[in-house]
């Protein structure tokens, strides 16, 4: 579904250059679930941003779809990590800003931002306000924003580190089974964390990358059935794999 081809990313601060990520390549798979783990700095909410389209890398291109990405292609929605929400607007208005550039009637996308409340067990919610809502709530309609667009790939910067650790447990299940719906248009996940266990738990494969510059340092398939046991000795093997390619670079 998508491409990263020899991406690298480097900030100029001060007539000095500083690389980030460094000749990256993969791929993501139609139905997978893909998170990118790695150390604070190692470029992750970096790189998932150039693969929305937006931020260009300083070598290296993005295809999605067999289509070179120069800026944000249709198909591909981001989930942000601090909700991204306007607090002026309601939680149905903020969902229709994923629908600002589409002809389609106000009725219709209406009839979309309210399904896709209704996804995400917001029904009765959609006149509160950011300011009325918990933070679990607001990330919800972050979620609901997103699958408006009908994206077949998501992409997903650390949507959870935000939240209390019970809260986001609760909405990892959520949204693990809502984007197992085959009545969603969504194909493909892509997720950025610094959880280990969060990848686990959730991933189908994970990479992993270095410290900056970046570049990966293992690739990990999880064959775990869902959902799975956090106490078991094959969930504690592959966390245990992580924090060693983590530490080991």
């Amino acid at each position: 579904m998508l491409k990263a081809e020899g991406i690298s990313l480097s900030y100029v601060h001060e007539n000095a250059s500083l690389k980030v990520i460094d000749n990256i390549s993969f791929k993501v798979y139609s139905g997978e679930f893909l998170s990118i783990v790695g150390p604070s700095g190692c470029g992750k909410s970096s790189m998932i941003r150039i693969m929305a389209g937006l931020m260009e890398p300083t070598a290296g291109h993005v295809i999605y779809k067999g289509k070179l990405v120069r800026g944000p292609p249709e198909g591909i929605a981001l989930v942000f990590q601090n909700f991204a929400l306007l607090p002026w607007k309601n939680a149905l208005d903020n969902v229709k800003l994923a629908l600002d550039n589409s002809d389609m009637p106000d009725s219709e996308k209406n009839a979309k931002a309210l399904k896709a409340l209704k996804d995400v067990n917001l029904t009765g919610f959609e006149s509160a306000y950011p300011s009325e809502l918990s933070g679990g709530m607001r990330q919800r309609v972050g979620f609901a924003r997103a699958l408006a667009a009908d994206p077949d790939l998501l992409l997903m910067d650390e949507p959870f580190s935000s939240l209390d650790d019970l809260t986001a447990s609760q909405l990892r299940g959520e949204v693990h089974h809502l984007l197992k719906n085959k009545n969603l248009p969504v194909k493909s996940v892509v997720m950025v964390s610094h959880n280990v266990d969060e990848v686990v738990e959730l991933s189908d494969r994970i990479l992993v990358f270095s410290k900056a510059p970046s570049h990966i340092v293992d690739s990990i398939p999880i064959k775990l059935k869902y959902p799975r046991d956090k106490q078991s000795s094959e969930f504690i093997g592959i966390v245990n794999r992580i924090y060693k390619d983590l530490y080991s670079d």
